[in-house]
């Protein structure tokens, strides 16, 4: 390798590093909170959002409007919700589709404008619904609410709405999408097939109480469909942001309000904000840019970006992601660990063009967020294949974790009967008991099936502490020695042949701890995980990867 490109390397290896080193103090996990209702009564009006590079940057925002009391979704959330009067994204809404027996039913969105009155109107679009509008002023899209002023839009949802949904300003959307004013509108199908509701969905519920987790999905299945069944769920809607519009906007508001007529000088009253040329410098997952979106659920310190992007699972579980490209770029985002399988597009089910009881959705490389577009797709890792035991299985430990048995079922899992109590549920049964390396050289000369990295490199992670095993003491059972032996800690000689394979869990996060899987998600195109071009930063996350030890709290 040249030198110029072997420096780039090393760079870009410290960079992930530093990435991830960013992230060692992180607890929450995200989930789709949201508000419910049938009846919603949004506001219009700006705030200032914060940014990691420590800007406030002003910005425009749905919220919920005073005097309104919403219903907060998911149930078990225990983190107190919060509906700012402000807020980017706005409020997910939530509702329910009617059965077929009870035909269409409506709900209305009344939206109040609290802009600066030099903004002038403000609207919502709701695409993919049959929407009357009420009050206002007509608009070129559609009924548009003056300063101060309200509409109401009425949406008909018909028993076959089911999915995920945009809604954002119809009025100049050029500058008030840009500034923020945009969000989702989740439709939980009535009907939820049987499949979604036994065999190994009822037996992931009951893992998930097991080990002491709450069932934070909005549903069981995203349609009603027996191949739209979920195990968990998560809402990201990538957008980005050029600070300076936002900054004209706000001087030219500023001065508007400030403004005293001269002779012959009137005072301008409407902004005239250039939207072009675009350079975005902020790119964000719900309104946030790493490392903020990794943080909790309405965080107090983000009181006008409520939603995060932090994404837990355990292996087995169908992961449903709900992703919507609220910006004006599209944005190729990359989800490390397996393709994505889409199920639909702006709430329609891509079924086979031979068997409408199929769903034919493609496996996508990267979920590519076109504007305006929504899609619905799942998320599945087990490990199948790894060709090793990630539990570190071990018949000579003393650790009972360590020789527990694998009975696979029809697809070769461990999943059948008490299964869902054991640290191993869902392993795949094929590659039980195999040790990671046959001699502990931690390579394929070794007769290993892989070559292990330099742990030198690769044991800052906040839950990846260079060990191929997946759960906090899973190095310690496949090595034979007991949790709590302080020789594990230096891998002496009389705690196992370790080589490579260094105990799971970091100086931040000890063997008793975390330590799954993280696989960055982040957008392919390089320039938006950065902050105002600083990596790292805008759209990345960290899709972690969980063993049942560790309890999945999305409450957070």
């Amino acid at each position: 390798m040249r030198a110029k490109k072997m420096k780039k390397a090393i760079l870009h290896t410290q960079l992930l590093l530093a990435a991830v080193a960013l992230l060692l103090t992180v607890t929450a996990h995200a989930a789709t909170p949201g508000i419910t209702g049938t009846t919603f009564s949004l506001t219009a009006q700006p705030a200032y959002l914060t940014q990691p590079d420590g800007q406030m940057v002003y910005s425009w925002g749905y919220g919920c409007a005073n005097g309104y009391t919403p219903g907060f979704l998911p149930s078990s959330f225990t983190r107190t919700p919060t509906c700012s009067t402000m807020q980017v994204p706005g409020p997910t809404l939530i509702v329910t589709a009617p059965t077929p027996q009870m035909g269409n039913i409506t709900i209305s969105v009344t939206l109040t404008n609290n802009l600066p009155a030099s903004a002038g109107n403000t609207s919502i679009l709701f695409p993919g619904f049959s929407v009357a509008p009420s009050g206002g002023v007509a608009g070129l899209l559609t009924q548009e609410a003056v300063p101060g002023g309200t509409v109401t839009y009425t949406l008909t949802i018909p028993p076959t709405a089911a999915g995920t949904h945009a809604y954002y300003s119809g009025t100049q959307g050029d500058l008030q999408v840009e500034m923020g004013l945009y969000g989702a509108i989740i439709v939980l199908p009535s009907t939820i097939p049987a499949a979604c509701t036994g065999g190994v969905h009822a037996s992931n519920v009951l893992a998930q109480h097991a080990w002491g987790e709450f069932d934070f999905r909005l549903a069981a299945a995203a349609y009603n469909h027996p191949q739209a069944c979920y195990d968990r769920e998560y809402l990201f809607q990538f957008s980005e942001m050029d600070p300076n519009i936002h900054a004209q906007a706000e001087a030219q508001v500023k001065a508007i309000a400030n403004c005293i007529p001269a002779t012959n000088n009137p005072c301008p009253t409407a902004l005239n904000v250039p939207t072009e040329p675009y350079h975005p410098a902020y790119f964000m997952i719900n309104g946030r840019s790493m490392p903020d979106d990794m943080d909790p659920n309405y965080a107090a310190e983000y009181p006008h970006q409520p939603y995060n992007g932090n994404p837990h699972m355990h292996p087995g579980e169908l992961t449903l992601l709900r992703i919507i490209g609220q910006g004006r770029w599209q944005h190729p985002f990359h989800e490390h660990g397996n393709h994505v399988r889409i199920l639909a597009r702006d709430g329609n089910l891509i079924l086979s063009q031979t068997d409408q009881n199929s769903l034919a959705g493609p496996l996508l490389f990267t979920t590519t967020t076109t504007p305006g577009l929504a899609m619905d797709g799942i998320f599945y890792y087990t490990a199948k294949g790894l060709n090793w035991d990630m539990y570190g299985h071990n018949p000579a430990s003393p650790d009972p974790n360590a020789t527990l048995s694998c009975t696979p079922d029809t697809n070769g899992y461990n999943t059948g009967g008490t299964a869902y109590t054991q640290i191993n549920y869902f392993e795949w049964c094929q590659d039980h008991n195999k040790p990671v390396q046959a001699a502990p050289f931690g390579d394929v000369a070794g007769n290993g099936p892989v070559t292990l990295p330099d742990p030198n490199l690769f044991t800052n992670g906040a839950w990846y502490g260079g060990s191929p095993y997946l759960g906090p003491n899973a190095t310690l059972r496949a090595t034979g020695c007991m949790p709590g032996n302080n020789a594990v800690q230096t891998n002496a000689p009389n705690c196992g042949a370790t080589g490579t394979t260094p105990p799971s869990g970091t100086i931040a996060n000890s063997p008793s701890g975390e330590a799954g899987f993280a696989f960055m998600w982040h957008s392919h195109n390089e320039r938006e995980i950065t902050t105002n071009n600083i990596f790292p930063g805008g759209m990345l996350m960290m899709m972690l990867v969980d063993s049942r030890e560790f309890k999945i709290d999305e409450s957070n």
